[in-house]
């Protein structure tokens, strides 16, 4: 798990073992149900921030697949100097099609390839595969039955790909009634082994992104009960 070489930005992940990411509330997308860019902050364990990511689609993507949508995602130093490229391709979301289930690529830097998280084929619990810059699996990642935070976290244990060695964790946080209802700004945070490879780490934080978009984000139907039910 030692580091092969640090991508530019990435120095100051060899530091922590565990990232918070909050979603900035959007008041247009809570008022009116129009689907807004997401943005993100990504802080350390005391709070300061450490990148910002931005959602880059266009507003057709985004109102017409909704939560489904394909998108890139940058994320940024405190430089504003893109560190992390993300990129969701348009992928089925029916199980029954286990040859075109979810992904990520995540690029560190912007262009270099360094990992993969896919999602496997599964009857009840859902569960991805972490992979390298050459596919070759390195962790697992298992959600649990239900993926609804009633009043509590959503918690995805990080195995080792045997899984016989527990070595982190994602978790959905509970953002309170008012939030969860009328928003989709969702908390998270993420723990991980600090003396893991800082492209593994990335590649985990680029989980996180699938996460939310899976399981968190809201479509446009649900956007619309809320706004009628306001």
């Amino acid at each position: 798990m030692a580091n092969r070489g640090t991508p530019p930005g990435l120095e100051y992940l060899t530091m922590v073992d565990q990232l918070l990411i909050h979603q900035k509330a959007e008041i247009l997308e809570a008022l009116t149900g129009f689907e807004t860019s997401n943005k993100y902050v990504i802080k350390n364990s005391l709070g300061q921030q450490i990148y910002y990511a931005v959602e880059d689609t266009d507003c057709c993507t985004r109102n017409i697949c909704g939560r489904k949508r394909p998108f890139d995602m940058k994320i940024l130093d405190n430089a504003q100097n893109e560190v992390i490229h993300l990129y969701r391709p348009l992928r089925c979301t029916m199980c029954c099609f286990p040859c075109c289930l979810q992904k990520i690529v995540v690029e560190a830097p912007p262009g270099q390839v360094v990992g993969y998280v896919s999602q496997c084929w599964y009857l009840c619990y859902p569960h991805f595969t972490v992979k390298d810059s050459q596919q070759n699996p390195f962790f697992k990642i298992n959600g649990p039955l239900c993926q609804c935070s009633m009043c509590g976290d959503v918690e995805y244990k990080i195995n080792t790909f045997d899984g016989a060695v527990h070595v982190g964790q994602i978790n959905k946080q509970w953002s309170g009634v008012l939030k969860e209802q009328f928003t989709d700004a969702d908390n998270f945070s993420i723990s991980f082994p600090l003396n893991l490879d800082v492209t593994m780490k990335a590649v985990l934080l680029g989980a996180v992104f699938l996460l939310d978009y899976m399981f968190f984000e809201k479509g446009t139907d649900e956007n619309q009960g809320l706004l009628q039910r306001m």
